[in-house]
């Protein structure tokens, strides 16, 4: 960060392209650039993200002059105060010249060094560049002018940057507070506002309302059209809020997509969910990128700081969870904070930080539930879930963390963890004379487009034949991407079972079915378990039994929980049964124990 008593010595300089870099206090050829504006990244082409950290070298071109370089660097060394004009390249390669400036600065209060660099781009270098205080005078008229050029060049000089010394204060106290993309307030001045926002309601009673907003699958846009793109489209994003609040109202953007309005609450409390409303409806663009007309919907979380409210610094954190619940609830809508919606909050925060560690600690284990084959009645294979050992909660289900995983990017991370249990997990039953034959596993198509998946089954050191791999999709498999069916036909090749999960949720079709080949077909719980009340339900099952047999699939009725519905599914000619009524899932000790116990066998024979 820089000092604040670096920016009053630079104060009221002007409006070149600008860079501050902390250097070495014993050599001032080394440094480090910590800030930057947005005129110095539109000369450089290099973004603030590419400067900040980086070595003042970053600055040298190709098509530098090595001659250049050198005097640069020993007047560096010297913390010289300089200017030359030199042939550069931008990041993206181009040539252009500039004009470089550097200013020696001293934090008065550490005595720490730094270096300010002031850049220009020259377009006429006969009549714009100034001459290189380094060249060789001009001696054309037999006499020696180099004292007295030297010394009016270092004149002029000195009056130019008197100008714009004076003006850079101005440049660097704004922009401290001004986001370098959009102009508007950055998260720098959005924090000392809202500590001035919330003590004037301690102190005045001045109450306010906080909008939170983010634009919705702007990511998408990213990374479809590009970084360039989303730079117009987060600009033009700025500008269309700045248009919508009124002057007294505090616009900034976070970082990223995000942004929040602050606004003084009037006796109407019309005004908020009409500002709300106004956001929804009237930001949607079209916004024109490039060459394009795109539409973009944004999603707004509303909470209010008035004189009743306990804690009004958490007003942020309330607003974004309102943004959260209106993104829950389908995305392009604006929501209010309520205290239900704090507790979520709160629980999900807390589960978040616990999901870290439990991955950081391995603590997600695997746990079994059988398939019974109809036929003899014994084990056809195990259903491998993940459970988690929480040490307040106890033993939790996919269901109650996988979607706080999924938001955090976790699922791989739990996905390998399990995994890694496995080969251990056989081997117990291998050395122990237990027959576990195959094991099933979970994979969404995201997990097989990963190119990390065929190699993770390659090294796991499990036989491919003994392992199902059970394809869980949320779209429609004909729509698969080249990545995942390269995979598909990986795990063919390997000799590992394809099986698609809950055929008949409207995930899989008929079509997806054709074109990923699976050998084992699953049909949801949810049609098998009215099969004995309903001729309807019936009749619906025996039909997706049907589709899969005319496919040469097997097929896999899942929860089982009476001997009735299980001797239904076998009737209707299901090769595999699944549920409670063979037993719940179960850890690695307990399924081992019950296999030793009755050989393998959960269920007497169906007899046709």
């Amino acid at each position: 960060m820089v000092p604040a008593n670096i920016i009053e010595q630079i104060k009221d300089k002007s409006i070149e392209g600008l860079a501050l870099g902390r250097a070495d206090p014993d050599d001032g050829a080394i440094f480090i650039f910590q800030w930057c504006n947005a005129a110095f990244t539109k000369v450089t082409g290099y973004d603030a993200s590419d400067i900040i950290g980086e070595r003042g070298s970053l600055l040298i071109g190709e098509q530098m002059a090595q001659g250049q370089h050198l005097i640069m660097i020993e007047k560096l060394m010297n913390w010289e105060h300089f200017s030359v004009t030199v042939l550069n390249n931008r990041k993206n390669g181009d040539l252009m010249w500039q004009q470089i400036t550097w200013t020696p600065l001293t934090d008065t209060e550490t005595g720490d060094r730094w270096w300010l660099c002031s850049l220009i781009e020259v377009t006429d270098v006969q009549q714009k560049a100034p001459k290189d205080p380094t060249a060789r005078p001009d001696a054309s008229d037999g006499q020696d002018h180099s004292r007295w050029d030297v010394f009016a060049q270092k004149i002029r000089h000195l009056e130019k940057e008197n100008k714009r010394l004076r003006d850079l204060a101005r440049v660097v106290s704004r922009e401290s507070q001004e986001d370098y993309l959009t102009g508007i307030s950055n998260r720098r001045h959005f924090e000392v506002e809202l500590q001035s926002w919330t003590a004037r309601l301690r102190q005045n009673g001045k109450e306010f309302a906080v909008f939170y907003i983010d634009l919705d699958d702007f990511k998408l846009i990213n990374d479809t059209l590009g970084h360039q793109a989303g730079d117009q489209l987060l600009t033009q994003f700025a500008q269309a809020l700045r248009d919508l609040a009124e002057p007294e109202d505090f616009v900034a953007r976070l970082g990223g997509d995000e942004f929040v309005i602050f606004k003084r609450l009037s006796e109407s409390a019309l005004d908020v969910s009409k500002l709300a409303d106004d956001i929804v409806r009237k930001t949607q663009g079209p916004y024109l990128l490039g060459d394009r007309n795109v539409m973009c919907s944004t999603s707004v979380g509303v909470a209010m700081a008035t004189r009743s409210t306990e804690h009004p610094e958490r007003v942020v954190a309330d607003a974004d969870s309102a943004l959260y619940h209106a993104k829950s609830q389908g995305k392009k809508r604006w929501s209010y904070f309520t205290e239900d919606m704090h507790a979520a909050s709160l629980a999900t925060r807390r589960l978040a930080g616990d999901l870290r560690n439990a991955c950081e600690t391995r603590a997600f284990v695997p746990y079994f539930q059988p398939l019974i084959d109809v036929e003899t009645g014994k084990m056809y294979s195990a259903e491998v879930l993940v459970r988690w050992p929480h040490p307040e909660l106890g033993l939790l289900a996919p269901d109650t963390f996988l979607a706080t995983a999924a938001n955090l990017g976790f699922v791989k991370t739990i996905d390998e963890i399990v995994f890694g249990h496995l080969r251990d997990t056989l081997d117990v039953f291998d050395a122990s004379g237990v027959d576990l034959p195959r094991i099933g596993i979970n994979v969404s198509t995201a997990r097989l487009a990963d190119p990390t998946f065929i190699h993770d089954i390659k090294s796991s050191g499990i036989d491919p034949k003994r392992l199902i791999v059970e394809i869980l999709e949320t779209v429609s498999l004909e729509r698969m991407s080249d990545v995942v069916r390269w995979a598909v036909s990986e795990l063919n090749e390997l000799g590992v079972t394809i099986a698609v999960d809950d055929f008949g949720t409207g995930h899989a079709s008929v079509q997806g079915l054709l074109q990923i080949q699976p050998s084992v077909l699953k049909i949801d719980r949810q049609f098998i378990d009215p099969i004995l009340e309903s001729e309807t339900s019936r009749k619906l099952a025996a039909s997706m039994v049907g589709i899969g047999k005319s496919l040469g699939l097997r097929i896999v009725a899942e929860g089982i929980k009476t001997e009735a519905q299980a001797r239904a599914a076998a009737d209707m000619g299901c090769d595999y049964l699944q549920g409670f009524l063979f037993g719940a899932p179960m850890d690695a000790t307990e399924l081992h124990d019950k296999l030793a116990a009755n050989a393998g066998h959960f269920w007497a024979a169906h007899v046709h």
